[in-house]
């Protein structure tokens, strides 16, 4: 057990983490159970044989008992290894991150983590701890998110943004990572046309989708402003020029004038074709004859 513990030493230099030595620490020390000794007393006695150099001499300069419970020397550990300085040197870290040029989600996602685990006393909610992770994302990768979603994904909660980040993260080598890098003067990188695609197809289904809704609902609303049978005038035929009128607002025109003269010149039965001379010889033949 103590050579378990003893390959995990703590040596108290800048580049040491105490959060993540005392979480290895008390993982070890959980497979130790001896009847009647609480946990505690076996983390406090134990305790030592994990420090080393300039960590094991501060333990020792703490006289007698001072350090009574394992609560007290966390309290002090922390304080002497973590002090306020790191805290906010560990915050400053948290909002400031971004996303590198050659991160693949998966890794940017796994590096904003450990920024959250070294400093686990930052204060920031896990709404705020997505808002700025997502702020911190690339242009491209912020784009792809938002068309998984079909919308902004810092709309939906926390729970279901991570959830969705971290499936997509577990896929990312054959979805997300960029495979095609067009190196600029800056240093910038594009996003890959496989990815450009996926997020256009995403958007375009859900274009399709809304118009299938609409288009379905066409039928109904034509039906509905189709005029009743009842609701259309019924108008007689002109019975002079067969139009689509009544006979009283008949309006003549000039072709109509003309057949109206031609018609009344025209030779009527009976009717001496002679003019006036023809009547008076129909005269002297009636006086000749005795008629």
């Amino acid at each position: 057990m103590i050579q378990l513990i003893q390959g995990n030493l703590f040596h108290g230099l800048p580049n040491d983490d105490p959060y993540a030595h005392l979480a290895t620490y008390i993982e070890i020390c959980n497979t130790i159970k001896i009847v009647g000794v609480p946990e505690d007393a076996i983390r406090l006695g134990l305790f030592s044989f994990s420090l080393s150099g300039k960590a094991k001499r501060w333990l020792h300069s703490f006289k007698g008992n001072s350090l009574r419970t394992w609560d007290e020397v966390v309290e002090k550990f922390l304080k002497k290894y973590f002090p306020e300085s790191k805290i906010a040197e560990g915050k400053a870290a948290i909002s400031s991150f971004h996303q590198f040029s050659n991160e693949s989600l998966s890794e940017v996602l796994e590096r904003f983590h450990s920024l959250l685990r070294k400093t686990p006393t930052h204060g920031f909610s896990e709404p705020i701890q997505l808002n700025i992770f997502i702020d911190g994302l690339r242009p491209q990768l912020k784009q792809l998110l938002d068309a998984s979603v079909g919308r902004k994904i810092k709309l939906k909660t926390h729970e279901e943004a991570m959830e969705l980040i971290e499936n997509m993260a577990t896929s990312d080598h054959a979805i997300l990572r960029d495979r095609t890098h067009i190196q600029t003067k800056s240093s910038l990188l594009e996003l890959s046309s496989q990815d450009a695609f996926l997020a256009q197809n995403k958007l375009m289904s859900k274009q399709l989708e809304a118009l299938t809704k609409t288009l379905s609902k066409l039928p109904t609303q034509l039906s509905a402003s189709q005029p009743s049978p009842s609701s259309i005038l019924q108008v007689a035929g002109c019975a002079i020029c067969g139009g689509a009128h009544e006979s009283g607002c008949y309006i003549p025109t000039e072709d109509h004038a003309h057949e109206v003269s031609y018609m009344g010149n025209q030779p009527r039965q009976n009717f001496n074709a002679g003019g006036f001379s023809g009547f008076l010889q129909g005269q002297n033949y009636n006086q000749q004859y005795g008629q």
